[in-house]
């Protein structure tokens, strides 16, 4: 199993808004290496769901429930999307000041390409992120 971070704004797609749909297409991802890593994600890896933006914190986990497949919404077909479903929701959303107060978390893609909407995350920082919500860690 691996973990992945996969981001959305807030006004386009909300934490909300996957507990209330479930299971949905991760679509829209335009950057070749955010598409690379939805092309490596498998059946049950686990991702954080990250508010951009406005609200910048990890609010939920969703799970892999389809692997990649051509994204609908791209007229090119070079892009891809999976499908996610919740898992669960964050007690308390750990915030982008957070993660960069932690030193343990400095490597990670979140602070070092803070524009790359899907990225792979480490077991250690995944229960270290999954500790500071007050989450059990999966």
């Amino acid at each position: 199993m691996k973990y992945w971070l996969i981001k959305s704004e807030p006004n386009t797609w909300s934490w909300k808004d996957q507990l209330k749909e479930k299971t949905t297409m991760w679509d829209g991802v335009r950057n070749y290496q955010a598409r690379n890593n939805l092309m490596a994600m498998k059946k049950n890896d686990l991702c954080f769901f990250y508010h951009s933006v406005s609200e910048k914190s990890i609010v939920g986990i969703v799970v892999v429930s389809k692997e990649y497949y051509t994204d609908p919404t791209d007229k090119t077909k070079k892009f891809v999307v999976v499908n996610v479903k919740t898992k669960k929701s964050f007690k308390n959303p750990v915030t982008l000041n957070q993660i960069k107060s932690e030193k343990k978390l400095s490597h990670l893609a979140l602070i070092k390409q803070s524009r790359l909407s899907v990225m792979s995350i480490d077991k250690k920082s995944w229960d270290l992120i999954c500790k500071m919500a007050n989450n059990s860690n999966f």
